[in-house]
């Protein structure tokens, strides 16, 4: 990619000659592409780019590749201004957008093929679990669910258990002494790669610092997982105290600032996509209008931010007494928990079955947006009896403006269960930031086409 990006640039700015007669100034560039190709490749070495642990999840691959080619650039930029070196901004102009944009492009396809190997079980770091029996079975079930993370659990260790399990989660448990013979043994028997310590474990810290170097020796990764939930990297700072290394969890917060920001973010984002679906709504009002007796918009009431309450709007997708013939219907409720769902509900006319399918009748809410008691991303927008129904903890929702769209939204919908739905919404709330909310928008179109859980 950084090859094809520069000669590409090279080409661009100054030509291609058949009869390969070269200039004497664009020889130099000839000279100058050869060594940005070089130093740019270096540069992502030396930014970790290729570090097995950033690639195939998470954003921080995408980040050291960014920071990598721009710092490149920077560095130019800088020494052509020192060196009073006139470097053609168009080569530049091309070569970075370029070169970056194609960088990021191949790093995705490659993401999509790593992942589609370690779902069939290839390409894993084998990982053997140190800690308690609840630590370690809550780590060996988030590793599992997130395959693509390329951590594959092989066994466990439980030191200082009060007596051995034969089997954690399905992993067999290869001992409980506290030291650090048996364990360098456990690993050797299970042929791991890597050793997680989750919380709850029972060593001495002499003993872990012990093993630290044990495995240092024979090439083995340390991996320590605290019992730190749901709580995004930003958040997470480390300070050395007397070799200590304290974390640091930031209180989540949405500053002045961040709140001005998200609300520009939504109305000119809302306007514009309002403009832009103007005809499509006008389309589907009119089908919905042709289709069934009734009002175009549906308008009911949802719980908003600080629990105050709003109208929501939608197109119907429904008969008109369809809130009246709940009741019958409550033996066949589908949802998980506090909300009511059905995959086929009969109350659903033929049109309202299509819009769902594609989430069209959600359309309105960009009012909603516009009008300020809704938001682009966030929380699934509660009836107020799913509120009542609510739990102190789940009641975290309620921080922030409701979402048309959010990580509910983007990974399975009406699929999840209640509990997954009530994390992934305090997740969002807790851990805020505008990059995320774009990564949302992005992936919402994805899970639009799918059409998973959507019913």
């Amino acid at each position: 990619m950084i090859v094809w990006a520069v000669t590409g640039a090279y080409v661009i700015r100054f030509g291609f000659d058949p009869g390969l007669t070269v200039t004497r100034h664009e020889s130099a560039y000839l000279a100058f592409s050869a060594a940005l190709a070089v130093v740019w490749w270096t540069m992502l070495g030396i930014w970790n780019t290729r570090q097995s642990r950033v690639l195939g999840a998470g954003p921080d691959e995408y980040k050291r590749v960014a920071a990598a080619s721009l710092w490149l650039f920077g560095l130019v930029a800088i020494f052509s201004y020192v060196l009073r070196i006139d470097t053609a901004r168009g080569y530049v102009g091309i070569a970075l957008p370029a070169g970056l944009t194609g960088l990021l492009i191949a790093r995705w396809l490659l993401r999509q093929h790593l992942n589609v190997d370690r779902v069939k079980g290839k390409r894993m770091s084998r990982v053997l679990l140190v800690g308690g029996p609840g630590a370690v079975a809550h780590l060996a079930s988030s590793l599992e669910e997130t395959r693509h993370a390329g951590y594959l659990p092989v066994a466990v260790y439980t030191p200082g258990s009060p007596a051995k399990q034969q089997q954690i989660s399905d992993l067999p448990n290869l001992g409980s002494t506290p030291e650090t013979a048996p364990i360098l043994e456990a690993i050797e028997h299970c042929d791991a790669d890597s050793v997680a310590v989750s919380a709850g474990v029972q060593l001495h810290p002499q003993t872990l610092r012990q093993l630290g170097w044990e495995l240092a020796a024979r090439n083995v990764g340390l991996i320590m997982a605290p019992a730190l939930i749901d709580v995004a990297g930003p958040r997470i700072h480390t300070q050395q105290v007397s070799g200590l290394p304290l974390i640091h969890v930031t209180t989540p917060t949405l500053d002045a600032g961040q709140r001005v920001a998200k609300r520009l973010f939504d109305v000119f984002v809302a306007g514009a996509m309002i403009v832009v679906s103007a005809p499509l709504m006008l389309v589907v009002a009119i089908l919905v209008k042709v289709d069934s007796k009734g009002p175009v918009l549906f308008r009911q009431e949802r719980v908003g931010i600080e629990g105050s309450t709003f109208k929501m709007l939608k197109f119907r997708s429904m008969v008109v007494d369809a809130e009246a013939r709940r009741a019958e219907l409550e033996a066949k409720n589908e949802g998980n928990g506090v909300l009511f769902k059905i995959k086929n509900d009969p109350r659903i006319t033929r049109v309202g079955g299509f819009l769902r399918r594609f989430s069209l009748d959600e359309l309105p809410q960009l009012f909603n947006v516009v009008g300020g008691s809704m938001s682009l991303v966030g929380p699934r927008p509660p009836l107020p009896r799913e509120v009542e129904a609510y739990e102190r903890d789940v009641r975290r929702r309620l921080l922030v403006k409701p979402g048309v769209t959010g990580l509910w939204q983007v990974s399975g919908r009406s699929n999840l269960s209640w509990q997954d739905s009530v994390r992934l919404d305090l997740y969002y709330v807790e851990n805020w930031s505008l990059a995320g909310d774009l990564v949302i928008l992005m992936r919402t179109v994805r899970a639009v086409f799918h059409s998973t859980g959507a019913y």
